[in-house]
């Protein structure tokens, strides 16, 4: 085994590689940029070198930098963990050419299995079965858009380099192909340094179902069963699970061969994943599938393989990178159980899972699994932590396992239900409302599920009247909600020969809501708003957290998030003329679709804004005359005006 290895990664797939490092007593050496020199993966490693500044091509993708830390630090290998430089060829050949050791396959079965067209083309010869598509070497619009038309639509455009949802686009009707074939072409540049597509038919129903497959260097390949991402939206995945549900022992056995094959035609070494698409309009059948393309990583769904076989991956990259035999044959890997990973992130859900920042000033995960499941966190912060906009906005992963379906979904609602977040919007009351659709407790999933009922998995009830109340009192500072050490606290609600009051305004999206808290001699309070009084006790055993201008008050997998004005500080309305538009995240201003003195009407898209890896479409939010518009290239912070529009006449 080795004795140091270094981890060219960050955040929770680091976390995740020390731990297991630590188990087997291999000492670990952390890289970080600017952004990450507090982070928990710097905090954890027995040691750590500085790459860089925080944007990706300035740290984490800079090989020289991440390959002198190792050498410096007397480290035998390196772990890619995924995403970065994981799947970078290059990158393996420096490694090796300096002596030392890539924890993950060879450099050529990377290259064999990086471009989805000519891994396509080598699956067919091997005999796995492969998606109907165009997958050649010309890129010509006219000779793309002729193979639409041949294979039919609707079809999906494809980034050839990459995965994770980017550029890629599907197109129903050959009156939108250009635009989507150039929108899937910037975002792959953007993102893989490669704008090369291919053009394959879109399945009506797919199911996304991959297969763990691993192998070692003496030529042996196994697979750990099946898992099913088919739960995505925008392409990118958000539950998934192990195995996948309604998985017929026909299907199994020529999807797990298929993927063994696979492996095997290019002498894989190490953690990898064949995805493959399945056709389930007529159910799960042994002649529907098709390969997608394989990841030549560790996948970040790799926990829920990990609770249903009881094999630590990781612990398997390692024994294999040191030269070691598989740990297990075949017949020795055992399927037990079902498993769920909900993947935590810092989005708006209700805005289309726009990417967010902020600080976790709040954060709180269930302690213990609900009776008859297990439970693993899997995250790389902690509370006051930032999502920074460098990087992927995941905060963590939720993984629990059951005996059975059932009782490992109802494991995952409860978690979700007592998970706690604030400071930043997040994805919880998403992930609980997928977990509790009717279709999805069943079963039936297919990679448009979200698509079809995202407006009810994304609509969050208003807040009631009791979480209101609940608020506006924790904002009125009384005792419990403040510092217990501080004797000033208990005295907010007195007064001289009458009962104490305060006056509360809180703020709730765009609304504004007044409240009235009275200190009752009984030690409650009464709250009053404009839907009567509401009698309470300060705690009353409701979840909520103060963070700096705000309260959030927890409703099952719900946060309401309330601002609380300061009513000293003065409004800063510079530059802020009704209607506005401004960047709802950091990015960089990729495309313009208007002008200065244009007309608009609602909804036409103006600019495409560039941020966390993917391309986001800005909208008019209204009728009306552009005064100024940002202009293409520029790096915009949270908040930036984008678009300023002609003020109507008073």
């Amino acid at each position: 085994m080795f004795s140091k290895i270094l981890i060219a990664n960050r955040g929770e797939i680091a976390c995740r590689v020390i731990r297991t490092a630590r188990r087997l007593g291999v000492a670990t050496v952390a890289v970080y940029s600017d952004a990450d020199a507090a982070s928990l993966h710097v905090a954890m490693a027995d040691e750590a070198v500085h790459i860089g500044a925080s944007p990706v091509g300035e740290s984490y993708l800079k090989a020289d930098r991440i390959i002198a830390a190792a050498k410096q630090t007397g480290a035998e290998a390196i772990h890619p963990g995924y995403g970065f430089l994981s799947e970078n060829p290059d990158f393996v050949d420096q490694v090796t050419a300096e002596g030392l050791i890539f924890i993950g396959p060879s450099a050529a079965s990377i290259r064999a299995m990086g471009l989805k067209d000519a891994a396509k083309r080598l699956m067919e010869k091997a005999g796995v079965p492969v998606v109907p598509g165009y997958h050649g070497e010309a890129q010509d619009i006219v000779l793309l858009a002729t193979k639409a038309r041949e294979i039919g639509y609707p079809v999906l455009i494809k980034a050839r380099a990459g995965g994770g949802g980017k550029g890629m686009r599907r197109v129903d009707n050959p009156d939108d192909f250009s635009e989507a074939l150039s929108g899937a072409r910037r975002e792959a540049k953007a993102a893989f340094g490669d704008d090369r597509v291919l053009v394959e038919k879109y399945v009506d129903k797919p199911r996304h179902i991959e297969v763990q497959v691993f192998g070692d260097n003496l030529g042996n390949a196994v697979h750990l069963y099946e898992r099913d991402c088919s739960a995505q939206r925008r392409h990118q995945k958000v539950i998934e699970e192990a195995p996948a549900p309604g998985m017929t022992p026909a299907l199994r056995k020529a999807m797990t061969e298929a993927a063994v094959k696979a492996a095997k035609a290019i002498h894989y070494s190490g953690a990898g994943t064949i995805e493959f698409i399945v056709d389930a309009s007529q159910g799960l059948k042994a002649d529907r599938f098709w390969f997608m393309e394989m990841n030549t990583r560790l996948q970040v769904e790799h926990p829920v393989t990990e609770m249903v076989t009881g094999v630590d991956l990781v612990e398997w990259q390692l024994r294999v990178a040191c030269g070691e035999k598989l740990p297990k044959t075949q017949d020795e890997i055992k399927l037990s159980g079902h498993a769920f990973e909900a993947r935590l992130y810092a989005e708006d859900a209700t805005k289309g899972f726009l990417p967010a920042i902020g600080t976790l000033h709040h954060l709180r995960f269930p302690e213990r699994a609900p009776a008859g499941a297990t439970m693993r966190i899997e995250t790389g912060v902690r509370q006051g932590d930032a999502i920074s906009p460098y990087y992927d906005p995941m905060i963590a992963k939720l993984v629990v396992h059951g005996n059975d379906r059932g009782t490992a979904l109802s494991a995952l609602e409860t978690a979700l239900a007592e998970t706690e977040i604030a400071g930043s919007v997040t994805n919880t009351a998403f992930l609980a409302a997928l977990a509790g659709d009717p279709d999805f407790a069943t079963g039936d999933v297919d990679t448009g599920l979200i698509g079809r009922k995202q407006d009810a998995l994304t609509t969050v009830p208003a807040p009631g009247e009791e979480i209101i109340a609940t608020a506006a009192l924790a904002a009125a500072d009384v005792a419990e909600y403040r510092d217990p050490s501080d004797p000033w606290s208990s005295l907010v609600g007195y007064a001289h020969f009458h009962v104490g009051s305060r006056s509360i305004a809180l703020k709730s999206g765009e609304a504004t809501i007044s409240a009235r808290v009275t200190a009752r001699i009984d030690g409650g309070f009464d709250v009053a708003t404009d839907h009567g009084v509401h009698s309470l006790r300060a705690g009353g055993g409701k979840r909520l957290a103060r963070w700096p201008e705000h309260v959030t008050v927890f409703s099952g997998a719900t946060g309401y998030n309330f601002g609380v004005p300061d009513p000293l500080a003065k409004a800063d309305d510079a530059g802020a003329g009704a209607g506005n538009l401004r960047a709802p995240m950091p990015g960089l201003v990729k495309v313009v679709r208007s002008a200065p003195g244009e007309v608009v009407i609602k909804g036409q898209p103006l600019l495409i804004l560039e941020a966390m890896k993917m391309e986001h479409t800005i909208a008019a939010p209204h009728d009306g005359t552009i005064a100024e518009i940002a202009v293409e290239g520029a790096q915009v912070t949270d908040g930036t005006v984008l678009v300023r529009f002609v003020e109507a006449d008073s």
